[in-house]
């Protein structure tokens, strides 16, 4: 048995240790900008503008939309991996947290032995008075052992498994922020191509008209032959952009189901129900630079990767100093009988101090410590340039959003004054002042406009999406680990 004093001071030691080995973690500074170089201005209240950035989705105006970003929060198997991914991380935690705590153990058993007289052993006992073949033996004990953590190792150990923890979980909160930009963004890509495909649909109609019209002055003689196959040449090209389009809404559909984490076709009735464009927020308050450390996920887990690696040096370096650990015995034994398994004789107690040093293995730990020192570099780097990349994904995405705004209003007003171009152009044929190429031409031309224009409204809008990404929106970034 250990002394009092002996056990006292080293509980006292272990307990009282507020030091660790190794370097203590320090977040590493980040130079980025004070602003965006295309940041929009935004008079919104910093409260008012994080809510909108919570929920972004919100800020199109389009039910619809918003109820399949809620459906995908809700349902994505993405979120359902990231989710399980989490609960082992936090199962890894609490296992570094059991290692800070004693162990203990109940074990017991009875045994019953034959003893044949025909061996060696059995011949010799035999012989002696009172011999008994059948023997019991009965055994009941309680054990516990404690590693004392004086050194910190432990301590560093758990410390990586929050830090890993905290990362899984800012991973899972960036999945759920690329579920929701990828739902939006299909969604709006699929409104986006139901507005061409009434584009399409209309210029067929207006195709179709002009074929109708062609016909009646070639049956009044006032139209030749090659006039009509060149109106009916122009029909079917109008007429065989409809399918392309139509081949791409299929596809996106399946896509939006997929992502839903439902079979495809389950909410095609409600995506061909007619809906515009969602229209594209504005006065979008991106913040600064900085608060991008804080507010995206994907940051925020490079960063706890970084501290996680920091930890696991000072737990490799821990490796240089003894292990101390507690551990006792209390039970009893007897074989006799089992009424006196718990009697005065039959106690027993063992109490052990042990000692764990890898004296002679100095050349592996330095190579474990090198190890260690490289991974928090490999960390350090990944989190600056994934700060790096997510200031860029903001510039372009803000650019973006920016230049096809403007896109937007340039083709309006380029639409607007072609399709004036097309209603006098056709007026001038119907009088025999201009020819019929110049009606198609001029058809084709203002279909070419429209449907430029309306991929810039969806590109507009997809624009907004991404900036809603970039900035880590989806999430309030008062809940990032700290």
């Amino acid at each position: 048995m250990l002394p009092k004093r002996t056990l006292a001071a080293l509980l006292v030691a272990s307990l009282s240790a507020g030091c660790a080995v190794g370097p203590d973690y320090v977040r590493p500074e980040i130079s980025l900008p004070g602003h965006y170089q295309d940041q929009p201005g935004s008079n919104q209240q910093p409260e008012k503008a994080a809510a909108e950035l919570a929920s972004w989705w919100s800020a199109f105006g389009d039910p619809q939309l918003t109820r399949f970003v809620s459906l995908a929060l809700a349902q994505n198997l993405d979120l359902a991996q990231a989710a399980a991914r989490v609960a082992q991380a936090r199962a890894g935690l609490g296992a570094a947290d059991a290692a800070l705590l004693p162990s203990a153990a109940v074990s017991g058993q009875a045994a019953r032995a034959y003893q044949s007289t025909q061996t060696p052993l059995g011949q010799v006992l035999s012989s002696t008075p009172g011999f008994d073949r059948y023997g019991s033996a009965y055994e009941a004990n309680l054990g516990a052992s404690w590693e004392l953590d004086v050194f910190g190792g432990l301590r560093r150990g758990r410390e990586a498994a929050t830090a890993e923890y905290q990362s899984s979980e800012a991973g899972a909160v960036a999945t759920r922020l690329a579920v929701a930009a990828q739902t939006a963004d299909i969604y709006i890509t699929i409104r986006g191509l139901q507005a061409r495909r009434e584009v399409a649909r209309q210029q067929v109609q207006t195709q179709h008209d002009l074929l109708s019209n062609v016909r009646l002055l070639h049956s009044k003689g006032l139209a030749a032959e090659l006039q009509v196959s060149q109106a009916e040449g122009a029909l079917s090209q109008a007429q065989a952009a409809i399918p392309v389009l139509d081949a791409s809404l299929d596809t996106l559909m399946n896509a939006m189901d997929v992502i839903l984490g439902t079979p495809p076709g389950t909410h095609r009735a409600e995506l061909t129900a007619p809906g515009g464009i969602p229209a594209t927020p504005q006065g979008i308050a991106t913040g600064s630079p900085s608060e991008l450390l804080r507010r995206r996920p994907d940051l925020i887990a490079a960063e706890r990767r970084l501290a996680a690696s920091n930890a696991r040096i000072g737990a490799a370096i821990s490796e240089y100093y003894p292990k101390l650990s507690l551990s006792g015995l209390v039970g009893s034994a007897t074989s006799v009988s089992s009424g006196s398994l718990f009697s005065g004789g039959a106690s027993q107690a063992t109490g052990v101090l042990g000692l764990r040093w890898r004296l002679f293995d100095f050349a592996r730990i330095n190579a474990q410590i090198e190890q260690a020192k490289g991974q928090e570099a490999e960390m350090l780097a990944a989190y600056r340039l994934a700060a790096l990349r997510a200031t860029e994904d903001v510039e372009n995405s803000l650019s973006a959003f920016s230049r096809r705004q403007e896109q937007v209003l340039v083709l309006k007003a380029g639409v607007d004054s072609l399709g004036r171009a097309r209603a006098a152009s056709f007026s001038a044929y119907q009088k025999g002042v201009v020819s019929l190429i110049e009606v198609l031409h001029a058809d084709e031309t203002l279909l070419r406009a429209a449907d430029a224009r309306v991929q810039a409204q969806t590109e507009s809008a997809r624009s907004a999406v991404a900036i809603f990404k970039a900035l880590g929106g989806g999430w309030e970034s008062g809940a990032s680990p700290t």
